[in-house]
């Protein structure tokens, strides 16, 4: 039974002291829509992002953020086929990204997500197209399958469908975050060997996710750590999640032919790298931004046939929102997740 009303965060302008928990009307689905019953929402750093400073997104207030959800369809609209009542679904990133070359062009490159250029889903229900959803891991709880859209799917869209990692080849993770860790038990089942280079305080749990070698990146140098690991090889990969300046370590402790996904930008979107390795190793530089619809289906996939459970640092409630995002601020070990019903 659907109730009449719910709970929906809620902001009437940027900044978090203008966010609120409130009481609405339970949406109905339209043509082709669908009525989803939010069991989790996991948060991402953009959150945050979006909620204090708006990007530059066209954000419409009353504004609802976030973009992951694992939910349970309860009703359709006319003319749906895709779902039916029952089913468990997670939602996209990109909502229009189906399939193939990203959209937009060279004058306009295309960003519009949920939780910025489109509503979020924070919220105990939700209305959504059916195009903008695709089905739940049958591995993973909702809370684990809130984690896929924006986080897991980036790192396997970095990893496999661009960089197209394989077995023995050697992935350097600079990170711990959602993403980096993603990509770290993605690279595993992909069969390669995996260096992490993050705090020290979280070598252990580093290692039992799978991880090959760990880097201290306060005390220890990680170009020379990286060459003394792969007795001067070099990394084919490196999930480059940090940006800005880090870019140059990137490609410089790139292997010749290596292929660096760039993806964070913690230390800014002005990036920065000496030319000579660049040219004189091969380096191929892959952009990503997240992923298609068609790349999420095959992470899920992906999930289901290998032992892969996405790694959740805490879970809080609805009430507990701003508690979380505060958590964030703090550089979580994993992913948070909002626990909706």
């Amino acid at each position: 039974m659907v109730p009449d009303t719910m709970r929906s965060w809620r902001m009437d302008g940027i900044g978090k002291d203008l966010l609120r928990l409130e009481k609405v009307a339970v949406p109905n689905p339209g043509k082709n829509e669908i009525l989803i019953k939010v069991k989790a929402v996991s948060l991402n750093y953009r959150d945050k992002m979006v909620i204090e400073s708006g990007r530059g997104l066209p954000l419409v207030f009353p504004f609802t953020p976030c973009s992951d959800l694992s939910g349970e369809v309860v009703a359709i609209g006319v003319g749906v086929s895709r779902f039916i009542p029952g089913d468990r679904v997670i939602s996209t990133f990109t909502p229009d990204w189906v399939d193939g070359i990203r959209p937009g062009n060279a004058r306009t490159p295309f960003y519009r997500t949920l939780g910025g250029f489109y509503p979020g889903v924070l919220s105990e229900y939700v209305v959504l197209s059916e195009e903008w959803l695709v089905r739940a891991p049958a591995s993973l709880t909702y809370m684990q399958a809130s984690t896929l859209p924006c986080a897991g799917l980036t790192a396997w869209f970095a990893l496999v469908e661009r960089a197209n990692v394989g077995a023995d080849d050697i992935v350097l993770i600079p990170g711990t975050g959602g993403v980096a860790l993603f990509g770290l038990q993605i690279a595993k089942v992909r069969g390669a060997r995996v260096i992490v280079s993050g705090r020290q305080e979280n070598r252990e749990r580093v290692i039992a996710a799978g991880a090959d070698y760990f880097i201290d990146k306060a005390n220890d140098n990680l170009l020379e750590s990286v060459y003394t690991i792969t007795d001067n090889y070099g990394a084919d990969v490196v999930l480059e999640v940090i940006g800005g300046g880090h870019l140059s370590k990137a490609v410089q402790s790139a292997a010749v032919g290596g292929r660096i996904c760039q993806i964070g930008a913690l230390d800014g979107f002005e990036l920065s790298t000496p030319a000579m390795p660049l040219m004189l190793k091969d380096v191929t530089i892959h952009g990503i931004g997240t992923g298609s619809r068609k790349a999420l289906e095959n992470l899920v996939s992906a999930v289901d046939d290998s032992e892969l459970k996405p790694i959740i640092d805490s879970q809080y409630t609805m009430e507990e929102f701003l508690t979380a995002l505060e958590h964030l601020d703090r550089g979580p070990f994993g992913k948070i997740v909002i626990l909706c019903q």
